[in-house]
């Protein structure tokens, strides 16, 4: 039998995770909690296999209980975590290659045997490993967990106007200003390229040179240039030509998928 605590601060969700672990008849709950805190007190006496881990809670959340959770749990052994979270595809997908077992709510019975036979298959886990898995995770956290803007101000006398950043085909700096370009107009932007590459999504912005940070999903093609340069092609009216730089050439490629 797999021992279980389960941990969310929505009683009807508690109530019905246990429910369906308990059907399964592989699963002994032994005990569940509305409050983290009180969770991380209890796990601290109570032995147990894994750990179904909401995220969203007040006072203290899920990847908060989990770092805490390596230094109160009780004995050497550490338990799997399975989160039951509400987070998108692109976090659950960084949770599953970092190890960390997931349930997408509204939990479903398929799901649910999936990451019973995980726990069966993995268990157990030394301290060690569950250390190395933590270490794994908040690594990956670092990245999904960041909002990324997605307008951007654009200052215009005593006004300011939000740019979608959907529509900027790219940034490039011309003298002392930085400016966002879209297919109607080019904004002033009070970001330098630097500080919008730190800034801004690097699934979406990419930068290519020194002065140019491109949006991905604009480039048509990249293409040779004068003297062995490359240069990016955009799909805009204009077919605006990026100069790319020669030690960003081979990020943009893999950011392209060629």
């Amino acid at each position: 039998m797999i021992r279980v605590w389960l941990v969310d601060d929505e009683q009807l969700a508690l109530q019905r995770l246990s429910r369906m672990l308990l059907e399964t008849g592989r699963v002994r709950v032994e005990g569940m909690s509305g409050d983290p805190i009180e969770a991380l007190g209890r796990l601290r006496e109570t032995a147990v296999d894994a750990v179904f881990l909401d995220i969203e809670m007040p006072g203290c959340n899920g990847f908060e209980l989990l770092r805490l959770l390596g230094d109160v749990s009780a004995g050497d052994v550490r338990p799997a975590v399975v989160f039951t979270t509400a987070y998108d595809r692109y976090a659950v997908r960084a949770f599953e290659a970092n190890g960390t077992d997931y349930l997408l709510k509204p939990v479903t019975h398929e799901a649910l045997e999936r990451a019973l036979a995980k726990i069966e298959k993995n268990r157990p886990a030394d301290k060690e490993a569950f250390q190395s898995m933590l270490a794994r995770l908040n690594a990956a956290l670092a990245q999904v967990g960041r909002q990324y803007p997605r307008r951007i101000p654009s200052k215009l006398g005593d006004r300011v106007q939000f740019v979608d950043l959907d529509i900027v085909t790219h940034f490039f700096a011309e003298g002392k200003l930085t400016y966002a370009a879209t297919p109607g107009k080019n904004f002033v932007v009070d970001d330098s390229i630097v500080q919008l590459e730190a800034r801004l999504d690097p699934a979406q912005f990419v930068r290519i040179h020194r002065g140019y940070l491109v949006n991905l999903a604009a480039v048509a093609e990249v293409a040779s240039w004068f003297h062995g340069k490359m240069v990016a092609r955009l799909n805009d009216a204009a077919r605006t030509e990026l100069p790319i730089a020669r030690d960003r050439l081979r990020n943009l490629k893999e950011r392209l998928g060629f």
